[in-house]
């Protein structure tokens, strides 16, 4: 009886251990713009079959590079408090069964866009893939101080496959929505970073307060606050959203500027932490807005 729970029980810690790698709240947010991408890129309904096949592709490939990422960064992570418990460095996976499952997902995730979305958008996925999980992890992250601002191309690429997947192509309008996550990405980063500092510096890994100071980088994250404001009106300006959008956009980029003020005045790693938390609201708050108004004029020309 004690043998069959034993089995059962570890059963359950592999599957929370695959699922660990995959970096669940990360791919969320990930797949989340990505959807909104498709949804903002045609004046009704997407797809539904291609919507579908490509959420779970994107999906699979962002899973992948998170696999990836726990591989290549394995080291680092047994040195630093924040990472210890990771798989890796917890010994409950090998590193050759997480390549393994790495390129399982990536295989599986190519297969899918290319079959039943489009070969583009499996290429332009390939490319944040590789971007993420090699250029980003083992180059530029140890490389330069301006590691995420560069790096965060991968990572503002989603609601461009998206829209890619159900059109089969890149409007200007998908790279708006790039511009908009590559802004948001240096001071959403380096508010974590100022937090997480001492853990970085032990593994010399040369984020912004690690190499430059924490002063410093309060500047950075206040200065690419006010540009991410600015950007974030370029829907509007564009005439790709309308008034909903416009408010949504003022209100919650005026609370992110609020936060990014007040770290400016104080170097507080629970204020930096509540920062990068807010930065999270806002990337769902600003997507979320974007849709509502899409679908605005629609509602309404139900009620005519």
């Amino acid at each position: 009886m004690n043998s069959t729970t034993d089995i059962e029980s570890t059963n359950a810690v592999s599957w929370r251990t695959y699922l660990a790698l995959c970096k669940l709240k990360v791919v969320g947010h990930i797949v989340f713009t990505a959807v909104i991408g498709m949804f903002l890129a045609v004046p009704g309904l997407p797809p539904l079959a291609v919507s579908l096949w490509a959420t779970l592709g994107i999906g699979l490939a962002a899973a992948s590079a998170a696999a990836l990422n726990h591989f290549l960064d394995r080291r680092a992570d047994a040195e630093m408090a924040r990472t210890q418990n990771r798989p890796l460095p917890s010994g409950h996976v090998q590193p050759s069964q997480v390549v393994t499952f790495a390129v399982t997902l990536g295989v599986l995730s190519m297969a899918i866009l290319t079959v039943f979305v489009n070969p583009l958008t499996a290429f332009l996925t390939f490319l944040s893939l590789i971007g993420y999980a090699f250029v980003y992890t083992v180059y530029l992250k140890r490389a330069t101080p301006q590691n995420i601002v560069i790096g965060g191309a991968a990572g503002a690429a989603p609601p461009v496959l998206g829209w890619c997947a159900v059109t089969g192509g890149v409007h200007p309008y998908a790279l708006l929505l790039f511009l908009l996550i590559f802004t948001w990405t240096p001071p959403h980063f380096w508010a974590y970073a100022i937090a997480k500092r001492d853990d970085y510096a032990k593994v010399n890994i040369p984020m912004l307060p690690v190499t430059h100071g924490v002063e410093i980088t309060q500047l950075h994250i206040l200065l690419y606050t006010i540009l991410l404001l600015i950007v974030s009106l370029f829907p509007y300006l564009t005439g790709m959203s309308g008034f909903l959008y416009l408010g949504a956009a003022v209100g919650l980029g005026g609370g992110f500027l609020y936060y990014a003020v007040r770290l400016k005045k104080e170097a507080d790693n629970k204020l930096a932490m509540t920062t990068f938390g807010y930065s999270l609201v806002y990337l769902v708050g600003i997507f979320s807005a974007l849709l509502i108004d899409h679908y605005v004029p629609l509602i309404a020309d139900l009620f005519r």
